[in-house]
C-alpha cells in the first residue's frame, strides 16, 4: 500500500459527503477513446469521443495493436478538448475514473495508465471501474430520473446477460451468454453477408428490406432458461451462406438479415419481459451497443407497453462506449465507499458481472 493510497482514503471518505463531486472519467476499452467530466454521477459537462471505426472498417472488425496505438495518439488530445468543453480547470477535478476492464488489453492499458499519472500529478482519488456497470451508468445521464431497482438486459459486443438491479452497486445475474455476445455474434454474421464494420447496424438497415423467410438449421437448448447460446445461430447461417454458395444460389442478403435478426431479438425481449416479470419489477433498462438495434426497440417497446412495465435504454450517444457513463458508475462507486485504487492499478481483460454492497 502506498503513501498516495493511505492519502486518497482519507480524501475518499471526504468526497462520499462533498455536495458536488466532479468526476474525470477515461473509457478506452476497445476501439473509442473517451474522456468525459461528470457532475454528481448525472450531469455530463463534457464527453469527448474519439472513434477508430474507420480504421477498423479496412480490416473488418477492431485489431488489438491498431487500437491501442491510436489510443495513444488521441488521449492527450482528447483530454484537453474535455476540460475545455466542461470549462473547469484540472485543479477542480476531485476524481479520477477509469476503466481497468473488461476488453482489450492494451487499449485498457493506455488509459489506465494516463488515469494513474493524472491522479497522482492532481494528488486525487483514482477509482477503476468495470465497463459492464458503465454500461448499466450509462442510463443514469440518459434518464435523470431513473432508480433502482429494475431489470436490466445487457447487450453489447463482448457482453449479454440479464441482471437484477437492487441498488446502484447491488447486482444479480440472472442469466448470461455460455458462448458468443449477441454484438459479436452480428459482427461475425455481417462477415459473413459481406458487409463492413460495424456489423450491428449494416444487419438492422438491410433487414428492413427483407422478410422473416428463413428457418434457420439450428436448435437452441437454452429457451426455456435465462441464458443465452448464439454461437449455434451463428453456424447455421454460415452453413445456409455456404450451400446456397456450393450450389451457385442466389441469397438474399436482406432475407437473411432479417431472418437472424428477428431469431435473436425475439430472444432477448421475451427473456427480459419474463425477468420483469418473475421477479416484480415494473422497470427494464437496457445497456450497451445493441441496445441501438432498432427492431429490439421495437419490441420491447410492445411488450413493455402490454405488460405495464417502464422501458429505459440510453440516448443514441451514450449506447456504445464512452466515458461519461464510467463517471456516473464512479459517483456510485464512491457513495458505496467500493472503487478506490492504488498505483499499481492495472489492466484486466475480464472482470466479474457482480458487485454485492449493501
Amino acid at each position: 500500500m502506498s503513501k498516495y493510497f493511505e492519502k486518497m482514503k482519507e480524501k475518499f471518505e471526504f468526497l462520499r459527503n462533498k455536495e458536488d463531486i466532479y468526476i474525470l472519467s477515461i473509457e478506452s476499452s476497445c476501439d473509442e477513446t473517451s474522456i468525459a467530466i461528470v457532475k454528481n454521477g448525472r450531469e455530463v459537462l463534457s464527453n469527448i469521443i474519439a472513434t477508430q471505426i474507420e480504421i477498423h472498417k479496412r480490416f473488418g472488425g477492431v485489431v488489438p495493436e491498431v487500437a491501442s496505438r491510436n489510443h495513444i495518439l488521441a488521449i492527450s488530445n482528447v483530454y484537453e478538448e474535455a476540460l475545455e468543453k466542461a470549462g473547469i480547470k484540472a485543479e477542480e477535478l476531485d476524481a479520477i475514473a477509469v476503466t481497468y476492464g473488461a476488453g482489450l488489453i492494451g487499449a485498457l492499458l493506455v488509459g489506465v495508465n494516463f488515469a494513474k499519472t493524472l491522479a497522482l500529478s492532481l494528488n486525487i482519488p483514482l477509482i477503476a471501474v468495470s465497463h459492464v456497470h458503465g454500461h448499466i451508468a450509462s442510463n443514469y445521464i440518459s434518464h435523470l430520473d431513473l432508480k433502482p431497482p429494475f431489470v436490466c438486459l445487457m447487450v453489447s459486443g463482448g457482453h449479454t446477460a440479464i441482471l437484477k438491479i437492487n441498488n446502484y452497486c447491488n447486482f444479480e445475474l440472472i442469466g448470461s451468454t455460455v458462448d458468443d455476445a449477441v454484438g459479436e455474434c452480428f459482427d461475425k454474421v455481417a462477415r459473413v453477408l459481406g458487409l463492413e464494420y460495424p456489423g450491428g447496424p449494416n444487419i438492422d438497415r438491410l433487414a428492413k428490406l427483407g422478410n422473416n423467410n428463413i428457418k434457420f438449421n439450428y436448435s437452441c437448448a437454452l429457451k426455456d432458461s435465462y441464458n443465452f447460446s448464439f454461437s449455434g445461430l451463428k453456424t447455421a447461417v454460415v452453413n445456409y451462406v455456404h450451400n446456397k454458395e456450393q450450389k451457385k444460389e442466389e441469397i438474399s442478403v436482406e432475407d437473411i438479415a432479417c431472418s437472424f435478426q428477428e431469431i435473436v431479438t425475439d430472444e432477448l425481449s421475451e427473456k427480459a419481459i419474463k425477468a420483469c416479470k418473475e421477479f416484480g419489477l415494473n422497470k427494464l433498462v437496457v445497456a450497451g451497443g445493441v441496445g441501438a438495434n432498432s427492431r429490439l426497440k421495437e419490441k420491447l417497446t410492445t411488450l413493455c407497453n402490454e405488460n405495464s412495465i417502464e422501458l429505459y435504454s440510453p440516448i443514441l450517444r451514450y449506447c456504445t462506449d464512452n466515458a461519461g457513463m464510467i463517471a456516473s458508475a464512479a459517483y456510485y462507486y464512491m457513495k458505496a465507499n467500493i472503487g478506490l485504487s492504488d498505483l499499481d492499478l492495472t489492466a484486466k481483460p475480464n472482470v466479474p458481472f457482480i458487485l454485492n454492497i449493501d
